[in-house]
């Protein structure tokens, strides 16, 4: 028996993965948190943890889905913001809710279109493209297209305000959203030939364009895919608070979604994760920025603890999925 735990051990088999590793830290501040920080462990704190973070996970599953193709999309909240603002601000026209969604949904599939042809066919990196792309969309619209930085959602269009203030069974909203996101992302990642050419795509693009996987289409694919779950996230946020605040773009969400998503368990190198990475980092993430409003804690003190959580994760996920040959030469 001892040498048979001994070969399982040598073979790996004992190992934790990150995502096991980050739902032990997260059960370990769950207990420590409702032990020593009054209010913390009640229903409805617990309930709003869980709508608070509905919308950020959401964002990091789109998020997701590219860097495990070994990209990065930082226009994601730029193109969100952007097409649920203008979505918003065409139903206080005569347009009807579903008409306004469908032009918001247009736009951000064009805008996902448009960094993936900059990253495969005009051969941008990926981190330069999309930051570029989210200053320009941000740019252009507040310049040409939206009336003001806040845009309200008028009183009579009660879908969108039901995706973030509704109850289903319950439940809130949001975290249902969520919850039928993370299933069908899961589902799109691990049961569909979309899926595992994403996948192939991200551990090895040469390889998999030598299999016959048109790796260039599928960047595009890619970015529009991340693009229209985003959409999703914006019309949450949208719906929780009336209207949305283009502001946001300019705040520190996409560094929150990124953080999310590298701490779940999502490696940087490409082809590693899915869904249940984005769950762990969601609760952790979630659990460490209640527990530090109970506290009071100023946003300098959470951006501190937000880094330091970042380059954890960083030397975690560079211990467990060391860069290899072709990630080196790329440079990634």
């Amino acid at each position: 028996m001892g040498a048979v735990l001994a070969k399982a051990r040598a073979d790996g088999r004992f190992r934790l993965s990150q995502e096991q590793i980050i739902l032990i830290v997260v059960a370990s501040l769950f207990v420590v948190f409702s032990v020593l920080l009054d209010g913390f462990f009640t229903a409805d704190n617990l309930l709003n943890l869980l709508r608070s973070v509905s919308s950020l996970g959401i964002l990091s599953v789109a998020m997701a889905v590219v860097v495990i193709a070994r990209g990065m999309d930082l226009s994601l909240v730029a193109s969100m913001g952007v097409s649920t603002a203008i979505a918003i601000q065409l139903m206080r026209s005569e347009l009807s809710t579903p008409e306004a969604l469908l032009i918001g949904l247009g736009i951000v599939l064009l805008l996902g279109a448009i960094n993936g042809f900059l990253i495969a066919f005009v051969e941008i990196p990926a981190l330069f493209a999309t930051l570029a792309s989210g200053l320009l969309i941000y740019g252009v619209a507040r310049t040409l297209v939206l009336d003001g930085l806040i845009v309200e959602l008028p009183p009579d269009r009660g879908f969108v305000r039901w995706l973030g203030q509704g109850v289903v069974f319950g439940i809130p909203a949001p975290i249902v959203i969520f919850a039928v996101v993370a299933l069908v992302a899961h589902f799109l990642l691990s049961r569909t030939r979309t899926g595992r050419f994403i996948y192939a795509h991200g551990d090895n693009a040469g390889a998999a364009a030598l299999t016959g996987i048109p790796v260039r289409p599928l960047t595009l694919i890619e970015y529009m895919i991340a693009g229209a779950i985003g959409f999703c996230g914006g019309l949450v946020m949208a719906g929780s608070v009336g209207g949305f605040n283009t502001q946001i773009i300019d705040g520190s969400l996409i560094y929150d979604v990124l953080l999310v998503v590298v701490v779940g368990g999502i490696s940087l190198v490409g082809g590693r994760g899915g869904v249940l990475s984005v769950l762990a980092g969601t609760a952790l993430i979630g659990v460490m920025l209640n527990g530090m409003t109970i506290l009071n804690m100023n946003t300098h003190e959470k951006d501190i603890v937000k880094g330091l959580i970042l380059l954890a994760a960083l030397v975690l996920d560079n211990r467990l999925h060391p860069r290899d040959e072709e990630t080196v030469r790329q440079g990634d």
